[in-house]
Formats: structure tokens, sequence, C-alpha cells
């Protein structure tokens, strides 16, 4: 027995122009990791290392050729997997400067461990039997762009909305937030917004004043990460809860965790493995929140199907979840063919459909 790893570069495409505030979105790379025994390779287990462009901790030009060195490293170990030694080879294997291939390999493992059958977390979830909740997300764009996807969700039968904000002109965004609450009351649709750090320290509270008139859930990172002081001094005033998000990005030690979560002190933080380091990061984060009474969520990082699913049984480990950022799995043209779906406004998971992963297996 030989346990071997290597890789496939795949690029997802958009099915639309999707707009952040780091700018539009057509494709995105995500790099599958495989770890198979080479006298076995049909039992192969996959994991989805996809950092972000402009804001991953390991979004950088020797990215490949490092994952191309963890790969062959791995495979001249002749290691054997077992539960309880996942963490320890992690800890050994890959540096904490690389969240996403943290991410990749941690979730790679599980899953061959399961036989590869891309059951990462053995649960109701990934056995047909709890649907998760999911917030319906409204991308930038101009007015109109915006307005035909809240009338899609709303279609769609989704409760919680969360617009991404500051691409469009503020007041435009105003309106908009004001034309949901015209037809929805806050029992009918919760709404959410994520700024990305759109608003400067010095107008930030004046925008959020009002934004607050509309009844909001929570904002994302209304200021950009790093402004510490006057996060913390947001996040006490704030007539809006305040959600963290990119602020976690770098954070791997479990006190550094502790003293950020304790300055900044926020109403929520919001948890997307590929970005913190995987699951175990996620755990610690969610261990640290509950103690410090924080609200906390969980939300891909636009990974394809099979980080998704990684994340969504991660997820549903989890009791009492208010809606989550798991609505990703839709935007590409050429996602990986899931037993993934989504229904009014929750994921599923239908275990009598099959996996479509026939280039994965073909090493294409």
């Amino acid at each position: 027995m030989a346990l071997v790893s290597d890789y496939l570069k795949y690029t997802l495409h958009f099915r639309f122009e999707a707009g952040t505030s780091r700018g539009v979105l057509t494709e995105k790379t995500s790099y599958i990791v495989r770890i198979y025994d080479s006298e076995n390779p049909a039992v192969m287990g996959l994991g989805e290392c996809g950092p972000l462009p402009g804001l991953s901790a390991d979004d950088r030009p020797d990215f490949e050729q490092r994952l191309s060195e963890l790969c062959q490293y791995f495979s001249k170990l002749d290691l054997q997997l077992f539960s309880w030694n996942v963490p320890i080879v992690l800890n050994q294997l890959i540096s904490q400067e690389f969240p996403s291939i943290l991410f990749g390999f941690e979730t790679a493992m599980l899953d061959y461990l399961s036989g590869g059958q891309r059951l990462i977390v053995d649960n109701e979830f990934a056995h047909g039997k709890r649907p998760l909740p999911i917030n319906g997300l409204i991308w930038m764009g101009d007015r109109e762009f915006m307005k035909r996807q809240i009338e899609e969700k709303l279609q769609a039968g989704y409760t919680t909305l969360k617009l991404k904000i500051g691409a469009i002109d503020f007041q435009q965004e105003l309106d908009l937030l004001a034309s949901i609450r015209e037809r929805f009351s806050p029992e009918q649709i919760t709404l959410r917004v994520d700024a990305n750090g759109a608003f400067s320290p010095a107008e930030a509270m004046h925008k959020l004043e009002k934004l607050a008139v509309f009844q909001l859930h929570s904002i994302e990172q209304p200021i950009r990460a790093g402004q510490h002081e006057q996060m913390a001094e947001l996040c006490g005033h704030s007539p809006i809860p305040i959600a963290l998000d990119e602020e976690l990005i770098g954070h791997m030690e479990y006190v550094d965790k502790f003293k950020l979560l304790k300055k900044i002190s926020p109403q929520f933080v919001i948890l997307k493995p590929t970005l913190l380091g995987g699951l175990r990061h996620c755990d610690e984060w969610i261990e640290l929140a509950n103690r410090l009474n924080i609200g906390w969520w969980v939300t891909s990082a636009l990974e394809s199907n099979i980080g998704l699913n990684a994340i969504a049984q991660y997820t549903a480990k989890f009791r009492h979840l208010i809606p989550q950022g798991l609505g990703t799995g839709q935007l590409y043209h050429n996602n990986f063919q899931s037993p993934l779906h989504i229904d009014h406004g929750t994921l599923l998971y239908r275990p009598d459909e099959s996996w479509a992963l026939e280039a994965l297996a073909a090493g294409q």
C-alpha cells in the first residue's frame, strides 16, 4: 500500500459577470487534490484548493509550484491515514501560509478515509435527511441587474437575502433595500448586506445609520480589514449588527484568534474554510465565538461542488443554524454534477443521485 497525492487544475466559468468589490469575475481557478492508494486508484479522496485572487493569504505566484511540491512530498512518505492522525499530518506537512491547501488536503484525507464516497462528515445532511437553510446572494451590478436577481430569489422561495453593496451609487442601493421593505416586513424577509470593506472609517457610521432604517439582520465588513480600533468602535456603537469576514483572514493561531475577537467584539463572524485554513480552524473560531457570545455562520468562497459539499457537510454537524452562505453551487456553467440541490431557500443532498467526476478520474 502506498498513498499517492496529485492535483488537477480546473477552471470554473461563471454564468454571468459576478461583481465584487475587487472587480468583476468571469472565471475562477480551483486545484482539486486527489489522494488514493496506488494499488487501488478507484478509491479516491478529493479536496479543493481554491485561493481567491486579491483576497486569500495564499494568492501568490508560487502557489501551484508549492502545491505540486507538497503532493510529491506526500507521495514519498509511505503514510497510512487514520482519523486520529489527519490533524498531525496537516500540521507537519503544510504551512499555515497556505490555508486553501490545508482545506484541500484535510477534506481529501477525510474523503479517502470514508472510501472516496464524498462523505466528509457523516451526518443527516449527507444522508439526505436534513436540509440546510441558506441565504440568497445578490451580486453587485447595475440597479436593473440587482433588481432581477432579487426577484428571482424571491420567486425561488428564499426568506433571507444578502446584497453585496458598494458597487453602485449608495442612494441607489438604499432604494433597492427600500423596494424590498415596502413589500416584505423583517418577519417575512431577512436582509443582510455585505460591504466588503467599501466604507471609509469616516463615513461608515453615517452610512450604517442610513441602512438601519431597513431593519437589517447584519452588515459584513463595513470597513477594510486591519483597522482594528475603528472596527471595534463601530461594533460598539453601530445600529446594525456587524459581522467580520475578511478581518479573520491570516489569524491562524488560537490565541491570536481569541485576541482579535476580544478586541473587536463583533456581533457575528463569517467562516470560510478555504480562506481560514480548513475545518479544524473553523472549529476554533466557533468555539471562541460561542464562548464570547458572538454569533456565526459558514459561507462558501466560490468553490466548485467538491468544496461546497465538504463545507455543507461540516456545517450540518451543528444544530440551530441561521441561514448559511452555501448557495454558490449554481454559479458555474461547468460545475461538477453532484447530489447538491437548492429548494426554497435550503440546500439539500440527494444521496440517490451520483457525482459526475469523469474528468478527475481520468486526470484531465
